[in-house]
């Protein structure tokens, strides 16, 4: 079987090869992977700025979705031919993050999903209802599990509150999803027109144009009724996150998602200090949480926003793309077809 490998830092550094096919052990599923989906975290890792220290050969990214091929001992709860996706971090099931359950982490440091074959414990997968295409299925464990954990496992988002987003990246635009269909109100921002006019179509009440309105922030705050939005989807990093706390009411709450403008840089935390606001670093979320991101989407008929479908021979052109930051929604490889 084919799978793609790390096997240098640096966007040159990314090669296809064969490898042996998997069998499954006591407790395995071996999964035959239909699609992918990139992550900024993925751009991250094989540029070598995510972990330095990432030990390589490494198969990249955490996302995807495939069907059981094989089953192994002690396994009940699945049969070959189902749908499932892997879950981003292996070993959290349930509850509360640890250091060792935030280590069981796909694309880094465990081998992902962009593979064809890959084996699983069948402890660390989710079914997938049939509903939801492959494509969207794709993006599921990461981007559309951190927006559910933040708005609704953490943030307890309830209809009538306000949400801004950031962008039209993945996590951003499953955010606006979820928020409306909960009846919460939604502000983006965008530096797009055509981007704009695209988050009005999936239900943005309002959109901030962040090149010319400098300080959105305020604008932000005024469009929420003037005491502030009651939740922020922060996943700018350090470049934003003044503007962010600017926006957000107090008693309110920052969920620190990303870091596209930088992960380092000084910020006051008078803001944050004299209103009593909540910033909540998110990283994605257990299976439990994946479990209830489905039953939300499936009830709702949520359908993700995927942007383009490269094939698994157009890798580095996928990531070429998300490097480039034109994607709204996500971008997905199609490994089987």
């Amino acid at each position: 079987m084919r799978a793609y490998f790390i096997e240098s830092f640096g966007s040159g550094g990314l090669t296809c090869r064969e490898v042996p096919e998997p069998e499954p052990g006591h407790g395995e599923l071996v999964v035959e992977m239909l699609a992918a989906s990139l992550n900024y975290r993925d751009l991250l890792m094989l540029r070598g700025q995510y972990d330095p220290r990432q030990k390589l050969p490494l198969v990249p990214l955490s996302d995807g979705v495939g069907r059981v091929l094989a089953v192994g001992g002690g396994v009940s709860d699945f049969s070959v031919g189902q749908r499932v996706c892997p879950i981003f971090a292996q070993e959290w099931l349930a509850g509360a993050p640890s250091k060792v359950r935030l280590r069981s982490t796909l694309g880094g440091p465990r081998h992902g999903t962009l593979t064809e074959k890959m084996c699983v414990p069948a402890s660390a997968v989710v079914r997938i209802p049939d509903q939801i295409s492959d494509a969207e299925a794709a993006t599921l464990p990461c981007a559309g599990v951190t927006a559910y954990n933040a708005l609704v496992t953490l943030g307890q988002l309830r209809g009538g509150e306000s949400v801004l987003v950031q962008g039209s990246g993945g996590v951003s635009v499953f955010a606006l999803q979820l928020a409306k269909s909960m009846g919460a109100q939604v502000i983006a921002t965008t530096s797009s027109d055509e981007k704009a006019t695209k988050l009005r179509e999936l239900g943005a009440d309002h959109v901030i144009n962040y090149r010319t309105e400098t300080r959105w922030g305020t604008k932000a705050r005024s469009l929420a009724g003037g005491d502030g939005v009651d939740h922020v989807i922060e996943v700018g990093g350090s470049g934003t996150l003044e503007e962010s706390l600017r926006a957000v009411r107090p008693g309110g709450n920052v969920a620190i998602i990303g870091i596209l403008s930088g992960g380092k840089g000084e910020i006051s935390l008078l803001p944050m200090l004299m209103n009593q606001v909540r910033l909540q670093g998110v990283m994605v979320g257990a299976r439990e949480t994946f479990e209830q991101l489905v039953r939300c989407i499936a009830a709702n008929q949520i359908h993700p926003v995927v942007d383009e479908v490269f094939d698994f021979e157009q890798v580095p052109e996928a990531f070429q793309k998300l490097e480039s930051g034109k994607h709204f929604g996500k971008i997905v490889i199609r490994v089987t077809r």
